[in-house]
């Protein structure tokens, strides 16, 4: 198993959910999250005055999933998440020793 994470813009959680339903996921997390790479934050102006915005609001979805469907969430959230500009996001990928389901005490692959 392992366990995607992927840091997008917020605009396009929406497609990106799309594209993992589509792929078969059917379950994720989505985080609020502020940080900055390359982007390197961006210079507002308020009432005359600029000001540098450092950690910019992004999103973190994380879904887990068998390693024979890696391949395809990856695909899915870098097709829908992408405007081709700087600060589209970063794609993260490791692996998941185990995954107990509370409610029924489920392991590994029968809890996804």
């Amino acid at each position: 198993m392992k366990k995607v994470e992927a840091i997008i813009r917020p605009f396009k959680l929406e497609d990106v959910k799309l594209a993992l339903v589509n792929a078969g996921i059917i379950g994720m997390t989505v985080s609020e999250v502020r940080g900055f790479g390359r982007q390197k934050g961006q210079v507002e102006r308020y009432r005359g005055s600029e000001f540098t915005v450092e950690f910019l609001q992004k999103l973190k979805v994380e879904v887990v999933v068998n390693d024979e469907n890696v391949g395809a969430v990856l695909k899915a959230i870098a097709e829908a998440g992408k405007t081709g500009e700087i600060g589209d996001g970063k794609i993260f990928v490791s692996p998941v020793e185990s995954v107990v389901r509370i409610r029924t005490g489920e392991c590994d692959g029968e809890a996804l």
